[in-house]
């Protein structure tokens, strides 16, 4: 299979409105993006994911779109963004920017005329029903943060749907208008030179046309990877997910492969569906629909080296022959990995996310081992935490620390509050961290080396070992057709305890050769004298290299 450029990408994905703040408002912008390009070359990543840029109320932060096709003046212009696509481009680097199909804010033009005009051409373009025979909403659909998903306009009496805030009604896909036009948006961007898109919510454009009721779910159950409160108490079988997305998928997929040689422009897709061979739909039955959904398994194991046997297996045995798998350890919506995991074992779960085959998403900040944000009630600002606090998303949205200077850590100008807290990882900032070679920066941008360089994190290839309690050890081989020389196995190791254990299992010479060789730790100021050659130290991860030596016990 010829291998193209996302099949063992790294895409690193910014969130702008924290990222770094060029005009003194205490919000990050297109111009702060461009100006750290040049950290992200260094780093080592392939392509930059931009969360929501576009005009907006801001009343989910972007994702309420008003106008699909302008930049909302708060993060810049569209000569800033086309300045910022074509320095990325300078520096190796491809741009993915957000995809928002499911709804538009209640301010965009399509909804405004929607709304005034009930026996309009627009009107049609959102979901409008009347009242149920009770007078109440048409059905059961709740809203992710747990109120009705239909809101009753006064005039005419109709309801809308909103799969979140009222403020962004969803939009109709079924029918062609629709389609058309959120496809025109698709080719603006891509005449602009950008090379896919995040697919927002995906399964989301489509639901049940007979708008079924939602079975309730069983009490302290929760579909996703963490407890989402009230919308947890259905079963959302009705309101998302339903066949027909697949061709309109099939039909992106085809725009996308319009644009150049086909594959060079693709569709990540924010898909949350934890049935994996339900999930394995999305790459379509010819692997035609999206090039890569995301799955967001790995986000709710437990740190447990079974555990995470368990659900890597189940991923990649649902995975479609030919097809790539994407993985994710944080997001802008999750806790931080390094609050999920602990900062003693941040490094590991870089370690994991770098070496499972596929391609990788590294959120913002995670190379730092930010932590969640201490944000108090009062500055709170995610208008799910504003209803629940327990499930803002704020902490996991802090700005990034990039040098110790100023109280905002060089985010923004001296005297401006930034628009969250900022959040100082234990390492320091970003200056404090490429300073220090032992730094999780430092060994971040090591590890993506390394990953670069060995064949071996290029295939498919993995396979889980018998290993010591609290370890997770695995190989990864290189893939059919790799170069003569490009190197053997690789043994990757991650001791998830706080002892240190011994690999001499795991590590024994096979009759033909020498010793495994250690070519990469997570323990930059390991003491080998105490810990030993053949044993991990407490929390370290280790890449072993095969050379011409020894072979690890396969189960």
């Amino acid at each position: 299979m010829e291998r193209l450029w996302w099949h063992d990408a790294v895409i690193y994905h910014v969130y702008p409105r924290s990222f770094l703040d060029t005009d003194g408002d205490g919000v990050g912008d297109l111009p702060g993006v461009r100006r750290r390009l040049p950290y992200l070359a260094r780093l080592g990543v392939d392509a930059l994911w931009l969360s929501p840029f576009f005009a907006s109320p801001m009343a989910d932060f972007g994702y309420d779109v008003s106008d699909h096709t302008a930049v909302d003046p708060l993060f810049g212009s569209l000569a800033d963004f086309d300045e910022l696509l074509d320095a990325a481009h300078g520096h190796g680097l491809r741009v993915l920017i957000d995809y928002v199909p499911n709804h538009t804010s209640d301010r965009h033009r399509w909804f405004r005329d929607a709304r005034a005009d009930p026996a309009g051409p627009r009107r049609d373009w959102y979901v409008w029903r009347d009242p149920s025979p009770g007078g109440g909403p048409p059905n059961n659909w709740i809203t992710l943060f747990g109120d009705s998903a239909w809101t009753r306009e006064e005039a005419g009496g109709q309801y809308y749907l909103h799969s979140f805030l009222p403020s962004m009604p969803d939009l109709n896909w079924r029918n062609p208008a629709v389609q058309e036009a959120m496809f025109d948006v698709a080719r603006f961007w891509l005449d602009r030179g950008v090379d896919g898109f995040r697919v927002d919510c995906a399964p989301l454009i489509a639901k049940d046309p007979l708008l079924r009721d939602n079975p309730p779910a069983a009490t302290g159950t929760s579909a996703h990877h963490r407890d989402l409160g009230g919308f947890d108490s259905q079963l959302h079988l009705h309101d998302q997910g339903h066949p027909d997305l697949h061709p309109r998928y099939r039909d992106l997929r085809a725009l996308l492969d319009s644009y150049g040689e086909p594959g060079e422009r693709i569709a990540l897709g924010e898909v949350h569906e934890y049935d994996w061979p339900a999930w394995s739909r999305y790459f379509g039955r010819d692997l035609d629909e999206l090039n890569l959904p995301i799955n967001f398994g790995l986000l709710g194991t437990d740190w447990h080296p079974e555990a995470i046997r368990t659900t890597v297996r189940a991923i990649l045995d649902a995975v479609p022959a030919g097809a790539v798998v994407t993985w994710v350890m944080g997001s802008h919506d999750d806790p931080r990995v390094a609050s999920r995991v602990g900062p003693a074992q941040a490094a590991n779960a870089m370690l994991l996310l770098l070496t499972l085959p596929g391609t990788a998403i590294l959120y913002n900040g995670d190379e730092l081992g930010m932590p969640d944000a201490a944000v108090p009630p009062e500055r709170i600002r995610d208008p799910w935490g504003l209803r629940t606090p327990a499930l803002s998303r704020d902490h996991a949205r802090s700005p990034m620390p990039w040098s110790p200077d100023s109280p905002s850590c060089g985010f923004t100008a001296t005297g401006v509050e930034p628009w969250l807290p900022v959040t100082t990882p234990p390492g320091g900032t970003v200056r404090d961290q490429e300073a220090d070679p032992s730094s999780l920066l430092s060994l971040t941008r090591d590890l993506l080396a390394l990953r670069r360089a060995g064949a071996a994190l290029h295939g498919a290839g993995l396979a889980f070992l018998d290993s010591p309690p609290g370890v997770l050890a695995y190989t990864r081989s290189p893939g059919p057709g790799s170069p003569p020389g490009a190197g053997g196995d690789l043994l990757v190791t991650l001791n998830l305890t706080d002892r240190a254990v011994p690999l001499d299992h795991l590590l024994t010479p096979r009759p033909s050769g020498g010793p495994w060789r250690r070519v990469f730790t997570t323990a930059r100021t390991r003491d080998a004298a105490h810990t030993g050659q053949g044993a991990l130290a407490p929390a370290e991860g280790a890449v072993w290299s095969a050379g011409d030596g020894g072979g690890p016990h396969r189960t």
